[in-house]
C-alpha cells in the first residue's frame, strides 16, 4: 500500500520545449506568425499595435481609442458589431497596455470568413461616435472617481507618475483628462496607429493554409499604409529615495507601494533578478510572505515583481497592512532586502525556488495560445528563444552568492520611491 507518511519524490525539470511560430507576410507586408497546433477547431487571431503619438497633454488617446473602437463604424453601429460577432460565436477583445494596443479575436475557424469582414471594418472604418464617446467619457469618470477612494489605486497612481513622469508609462490621469477627449483627436490617432506597417499578426490554434488565404485576402490588400504615425521614445531620470507619503486620517489600512527603476527582459541580468525576486516576494513562500503574513500577521498578502516594458523595467513591492502597524511592517520589509544583500541564501531555500520556477514555466504552457503569449515575450523585446534556454539554464545553475551579488546591484533601499496611503 501507498505510504502517505513519505513524500513522493521529486526531480527537476530536464527541459522545456516551446512551439515555434512559421512566419508568412500578408501582400501589404503586416508580419503573421502562426502556432498552428490543437486538436480544436478554434483560433485566436492578435493584431498588434504600438502605442505611439505620444502627447502629455492628450494622455488618453490611445486607450480611448483602444476603448471605443468597435463601437461603431461607418457601415456597421456598435450593435450590429456585437451582434455579428456573437452570432457566429465569436468573442472580440480589445487590450492596451502600456506599449501596445491588441485587438483579438476568437472564433471557430470555419467562421473565419464570415466574422474578419467585421474585424476589418473595425480596424478601418471606426467613427468614435459622439454619442459613445459622451457615454465613455462618463462611465470612466466614474470609475476614476470611485478608485481615487482606494488606498491601492493611489498607491500605484502615485508611484508610477514618481519614477516615471508624465510619460504613457506614468501619467497622472485626472478627470479633466476625460473632459478633454475629442472626437477629431480620436480619429486621427486612430488614422496614424492602426495601419499595416505598425500592425504585427499573431496566430494560434487551429490555422491552415486555405485560412491565411482568407486572412491575406481580407486585410492584405484594401488595407494600406499612411502617414502620421511616430514612435513613442522616453528617457526617465527618478529621483532616488523618494518617501511620498498620503495621509488617510480614518483609514484602518495603509497601501504601501515601492521599489525602482531597473532592468527589462532585454538585459541579460533578468534571468537571475527573477530568481531573486521569487525569493523575496514572487510567490506564496516568499521571504516577505513568511515574514510580514504568516509570523506577524501585518497582512493578507504580500508580494514583489519585475515589470519588464519596452522602455525601460521596474522592481516594485506592494501590500495592504493595518495603519498601526504600518511603520513595523515598512522595517520588516528594509530587514529582508538587507539580508538579502548581507547574507546568502541557503541550499534548501534555493533549490525550492528553483523547483517552483521551473515547474511554473512548464505548467504555463498549456495550450497553444500559452505558446503564442511566450513568443510574444520575446518578439516585441527584440530576443529569439535562446532567450528561454538562457533562463532555464540561469535558473538551474544560480548559486547563492550569484543571488547575493544581484541584491547588492538591484535591490538598494535607499534608492527605492516608497508610497504609503492611508496612515503611518
Amino acid at each position: 500500500m501507498l505510504n502517505r507518511t513519505i513524500a513522493p519524490a521529486f526531480r527537476q525539470v530536464s527541459d522545456i520545449n516551446f512551439i515555434q511560430p512559421s512566419s508568412k507576410p500578408l501582400h501589404n507586408g503586416i508580419p503573421v506568425f502562426i502556432l498552428n497546433a490543437g486538436e480544436q477547431e478554434l483560433v485566436r487571431i492578435e493584431f498588434i499595435f504600438e502605442n505611439g503619438n505620444w502627447d502629455k497633454n492628450k494622455p488618453l488617446q490611445a486607450v480611448a481609442v483602444n476603448g471605443l473602437i468597435n463601437s461603431g463604424t461607418s457601415k456597421l453601429t456598435a450593435k450590429q458589431i456585437a451582434d455579428g460577432v456573437d452570432y457566429y460565436g465569436a468573442f472580440l477583445q480589445t487590450e492596451y497596455s502600456a506599449d501596445f494596443t491588441t485587438i483579438t479575436l476568437y472564433t471557430l475557424t470555419k467562421h473565419l470568413a464570415l466574422v474578419l469582414p467585421i474585424l476589418y471594418s473595425v480596424l478601418n472604418e471606426s467613427i468614435f461616435p459622439e454619442r459613445e464617446l459622451e457615454i465613455y467619457q462618463q462611465n470612466q469618470k466614474q470609475k476614476l472617481q470611485v478608485s481615487l477612494q482606494k488606498n491601492d489605486y493611489l498607491a500605484r497612481k502615485n508611484f508610477a507618475n514618481a519614477i516615471f513622469g508624465n510619460t504613457a508609462y506614468g501619467a497622472d490621469i485626472n478627470l479633466s483628462d476625460y473632459d478633454e477627449l475629442k472626437q477629431a483627436d480620436l480619429f486621427a490617432y486612430f488614422k496614424a496607429a492602426y495601419q499595416p506597417q505598425n500592425c504585427t499578426v499573431v496566430v494560434a490554434g487551429k490555422f491552415l493554409d486555405k485560412d491565411f488565404e482568407i486572412l491575406d485576402n481580407i486585410f492584405g490588400g484594401a488595407w494600406q499604409n499612411a502617414d502620421g504615425f511616430v514612435r513613442n521614445s522616453f528617457g526617465f531620470s527618478g529621483k532616488d529615495g523618494q518617501d511620498i507619503y498620503i495621509e488617510k486620517p480614518e483609514a484602518l489600512q495603509s497601501a504601501i507601494r515601492m521599489g525602482n527603476l531597473s532592468i527589462n527582459r532585454a538585459h541579460v541580468d533578468f534571468p537571475a533578478l527573477q530568481v531573486l525576486n521569487c525569493v523575496l516576494g514572487g510567490y506564496f513562500g516568499s521571504r516577505l510572505m513568511a515574514n510580514i503574513r504568516e509570523d506577524k500577521g501585518y497582512t493578507y498578502g504580500i508580494g514583489s515583481g519585475i515589470a519588464s516594458l519596452k522602455h525601460a523595467g521596474y522592481f516594485f513591492l506592494a501590500t495592504e497592512v493595518g495603519a498601526n502597524v504600518c511603520t513595523n511592517a515598512l522595517k520588516e520589509i528594509e530587514k529582508e532586502i538587507t539580508l538579502l544583500r548581507e547574507e546568502t541564501v541557503a541550499d534548501e531555500e534555493l533549490d525550492l525556488v528553483k523547483n517552483y520556477m521551473l515547474g511554473s514555466l512548464l505548467g504555463s504552457l498549456e495550450n497553444a495560445f500559452s505558446h503564442a503569449d511566450k513568443f510574444k515575450n520575446i518578439y516585441f523585446y527584440g530576443l529569439d528563444y535562446s532567450y528561454y534556454h538562457n533562463y532555464v539554464n540561469t535558473v538551474k545553475h544560480i548559486t547563492a552568492q550569484d543571488l547575493r551579488e544581484m541584491a547588492n546591484r538591484y535591490l538598494d533601499w535607499n534608492a527605492m520611491t516608497r508610497v504609503v496611503v492611508g496612515k503611518k
